[in-house]
């Protein structure tokens, strides 16, 4: 079953974040733990951990885009998974 990586809270105060950079790419495998991407938030920028395990099928915030708390930066596919059908843009790119 695919996963949706979603933009963490990683502030009190965070009601957005940007992706600076992305550390794993479509077709990558993932452990948890393992760090995926660079988040900015309205006070640093941290690493943001896989909470799951599989293979990044899909990006759909690419590096520079913002997006809200909670909406889908990325989607993690089980080995040999087809990714979901796509949906709306979470975000725009800044």
């Amino acid at each position: 079953m695919a996963i949706n990586i979603e933009m963490p809270k990683l502030s009190d105060t965070m009601t957005e974040g940007t992706v600076v950079k992305w550390l794993k790419q479509v077709g990558e495998k993932v452990e948890i733990g393992d760090e995926i991407a660079e988040i900015e938030t309205d006070k640093a920028t941290m690493a943001m951990e896989a909470f799951d395990e599989g293979t990044i099928s899909e990006i759909k915030v690419e590096a520079g885009g913002k997006a809200p708390i909670g909406a889908t930066l990325a989607v993690l596919s089980a080995e040999g998974e087809a990714a979901p059908p796509a949906a709306a843009p979470a975000a725009e790119p800044a």
